[in-house]
């Protein structure tokens, strides 16, 4: 039996985004220390992996040389998830922006750019995360600032697109705000935008300017493969129908592993009913898939199935931690071995528990807005295919 633990060469087989050329270093996993009262252990350096491209795997966040026309390139970070927009930059090599961001008493927000960014390609990096409409708004006063400052280009690095749900029409007299949100953003003058596993990929036709969407997916594929779990023992789970082509690519990169489909009626908004599987787990490694954990009713019943079903373990794999209550509960009662997300949305201390694994996408976006920049696209670069820029 095949592990997952893969020579190089296999890797580049099982899985486009990587390279057969080993990498040299190995990945973040921030987990919790009750050793220091709850707080973040050191972050874990699994070496001598044959695994990922440089640019994914390296963990320290050092400042690398400044790669060209580093003067034209400037980003600024919004108040929604400062910590990734530093790993970003040093990453890059470059300094986050000077920029003043206030409340005012009654609430309204108030951005100052304290630095020129006349004739600049800026990039500002602010997810749409809980409280969505705040980070919203901020992030349109921030493109809004950066227009009237004659910035040549503006790009919006999106690491999370708030209200991507809300993007057809499921019954008469529902608005779309998807689209809605899409069109403040490119009338506020945003040229461009930079977004991380949006829910579905219709949202990229909603917006009028170019949209590069990249996905996480190879992160927490390199986080499984270092891990010793056996490939005939795997089984990729789909917690909903509409996430089968999801769980699919995802499958197909995990040593092809097989597929199985939870199946769910979902009685109302945040409230979903299990009702059967699709698919075989007796005595499996079940790895469920999703591109956003909510309130985690859909996973955490689906997780309890797949152990009525005979799973032996079952993991959460996600992008997008949104961790609105009572998820907590439910993603800490036993039911996972383990949680992996990534820190698209920041995570606040409170809401760690024992099973969550984050791993870092600043390398992902880091590289993505180097090769915008850069006028790159995936063609001449194999080993970095999986970042879905054309």
């Amino acid at each position: 039996m095949a592990s997952l633990a893969f020579s190089s060469g296999n890797l580049a087989a099982a899985n486009k985004f990587r390279s057969a050329i080993p990498a040299k270093n190995g990945l973040i996993s921030c987990r919790v220390n009750f050793k220091e009262n709850g707080r973040l252990g050191a972050q874990t350096l699994i070496s001598d992996q044959e695994t990922m491209p440089d640019f994914l795997t390296s963990n320290h966040f050092q400042k690398n040389p400044t790669k060209k026309d580093e003067n034209r390139l400037r980003i600024f970070s919004g108040t929604a998830n400062p910590l990734l927009s530093e790993e970003i930059a040093c990453y890059m090599g470059l300094d986050l922006g000077k920029i003043d961001i206030k409340r005012f008493a009654d609430g309204e927000i108030y951005v100052q750019l304290r630095e020129s960014v006349r004739g600049c390609d800026v990039y500002l990096v602010q997810p749409t995360c809980p409280p969505a409409n705040e980070n919203l708004m901020e992030l349109l006063i921030m493109i809004d600032a950066c227009r009237r400052a004659s910035a040549k280009t503006i790009t919006a690095v999106i690491p999370y697109f708030g209200y991507a749900r809300a993007d057809r029409k499921t019954q008469g007299r529902e608005s779309i705000a998807a689209k809605l949100v899409a069109n403040l953003i490119t009338e506020a003058g945003a040229d461009r935008v930079l977004a991380c596993d949006l829910h579905s990929g219709q949202s990229m036709g909603y917006f009028d300017i170019p949209v590069d969407h990249v996905h996480g997916q190879p992160v927490i594929l390199d986080y499984l493969a270092s891990k010793t779990i056996y490939s005939d023992d795997l089984v990729v789970v789909s917690p909903d129908v509409g996430g089968v082509a999801r769980a699919r690519a995802f499958a197909k990169k995990l040593s092809d592993a097989p597929l199985a489909i939870v199946d769910k009626r979902r009685q109302g908004h945040n409230v979903a009913e299990v009702m059967n599987l699709i698919g075989d787990v007796k005595g499996k490694v079940a790895v469920m898939v999703d591109d956003m954990i909510d309130t985690a009713g859909t996973i955490s019943k689906g997780a309890a199935l797949l152990h009525h079903e005979g799973a032996r373990e079952v993991y959460a794999c996600t992008t997008h931690a949104v961790f609105s209550p009572p998820a907590i509960e439910r993603l800490s009662s036993g039911l996972f071995q383990e949680v992996i997300i990534t820190n698209t949305i920041p995570v606040s201390e409170k809401n760690y528990f024992p099973q969550l694994t984050v791993l870092s996408v600043a390398n992902l976006l880091g590289e993505s807005i180097w090769r915008v920049h850069d006028d790159y696209s995936e063609g001449g670069f194999e080993h970095f295919s999986g970042l879905g820029i054309d």
